[in-house]
Parts: C-alpha cells; structure tokens; sequence
C-alpha cells in the first residue's frame, strides 16, 4: 500500500518501558568517564537527548569542548551496562500498532529518538518490535530533537518512495516531543499515564495510556486528517 502520511514513534516509554534502566546506563556511562552530580531532570536541558546531555555535562566538568567522537567508547559502556538489566517489554500493544500501521494502512513509520543508537536498537530488539534500521534515527550525529525527528522523516520519505507525506503524526511520552512536535509543525499524541497533566496544559488534544486504547479513527477526526 503506498504510504501518503507517516508516523513518526519515540521509543523510550512510548513504544518500550526502558527509561528507567536507560536513565541508568547513561548516568553509569558517564561516571565511567568522569561526570558526577549530574541534574537528571531533562526538562533544564536546551535539548533532551543522550548526545547533548554528555556534551553539556563533559563541558561543565572538564571545561572544554566535547567531540562526538568520544560517544564511540561512551556508546559500548552504556551499552555494555544496558544489557545487565532484564529485556526490555513493549508498552501494552505497542507491536501490534506498528505492525498495524506498516501493513494495514497508508501510514508510513519511523522512529526518532534521543537516544544513542545502540541502546535504541536493543530495546526495539528485546521488545519484539519489527522495523527498519533505514527509518531509525538516534542522536549518536545529531543534538536536537528536531534534528532528530527531521532526519528520521527525510529517512522514512527515501525509504517509501515518496516526495512528502500529507500529514503527519508524532507520538511521544516527554514534554520535549510535545515542543518539538510544535516547532516541526506535526500533530501530536501523548503516550502514558507520567506526563498526562502536563500535556493537558500544553493543550495537547489526544492522549493515550497505552495502545490498546488507541483509535485511529478518533485521531483523524481530531486532527482533520482524510
């Protein structure tokens, strides 16, 4: 089925419960290398992704300028430290929206997430989620969300073929995915119960817990999608 408009998925807490042991790894990865006393409230971030809180971290403690090239050996401790943790499970029904939307509608997927690659691909992996590497995009090259997430559509456009999408629906469990749904002009829906206040008062127009309560129907009608 040709695909017209396309589904952009975080992952951590949206399509798998894994924040917590990925909060962890990267907290763990970084004492390795040195920074302590680390603020974990992502929300003081200019961006929440993996890349840009090391950066902003190295640099606050070593007082120099951070090089991607340090997340190679930073990537495979935090990596390394992941996989001590028991596998990660999908959020209720998330592999069944995906597999729904890939074969059954002409919705496209791709995956942005502010996470480093290969902690990405295992909590995909260990959730028993089918997708693509092609449409995956992480924050190993790129410190924005919006970089992020904007990659990912040029990715999912080269991989179905298509010169645009008609429209197109960003979902996401963090308030950051809220603004940068915003700033990209994208549609946007909430996923699970932590942040649910919060998105109230960013005006967010559907939320839900989980994905058995999903219902594209009511997404459409509400976003005026035809």
């Amino acid at each position: 089925m040709k695909k017209k408009n396309l589904i952009v998925f975080d992952i951590d807490d949206t399509l798998t419960s894994s924040e917590k042991k990925h909060t962890d790894s990267l907290l763990f990865a970084m004492d390795n290398m040195g920074i302590k006393n680390v603020d974990t409230d992502w929300r003081n971030y200019a961006n929440a992704t993996d890349s840009y809180i090391v950066k902003t971290n190295f640099e606050r403690v070593f007082q120099k300028d951070f090089s991607l090239e340090l997340l190679k050996d930073f990537e495979k401790v935090m990596t390394d430290h992941f996989v001590t943790y028991p596998d990660s499970k999908e959020v209720l029904g998330a592999k069944k929206i995906v597999d729904f939307f890939e074969k059954e509608t002409n919705y496209g997927v791709c995956f942005a997430t502010g996470s480093l690659f290969q902690p990405a691909l295992l909590k995909l992996e260990q959730a028993g989620i089918i997708f693509s590497e092609e449409v995956l995009e992480t924050s190993n090259q790129i410190y924005t969300r919006e970089g992020i997430v904007s990659s990912a559509i040029d990715k999912a456009k080269k991989y179905y073929n298509v010169t645009d999408f008609d429209h197109i629906i960003s979902f996401g469990d963090g308030l950051w995915d809220v603004t940068t749904a915003e700033n990209l002009g994208l549609h946007f829906v909430g996923v699970n119960k932590r942040n649910v206040e919060d998105f109230k008062k960013q005006k967010v127009l559907y939320h839900i817990e989980d994905w058995t309560s999903f219902d594209l129907n009511k997404a459409e009608e509400i976003f005026k999608i035809n």
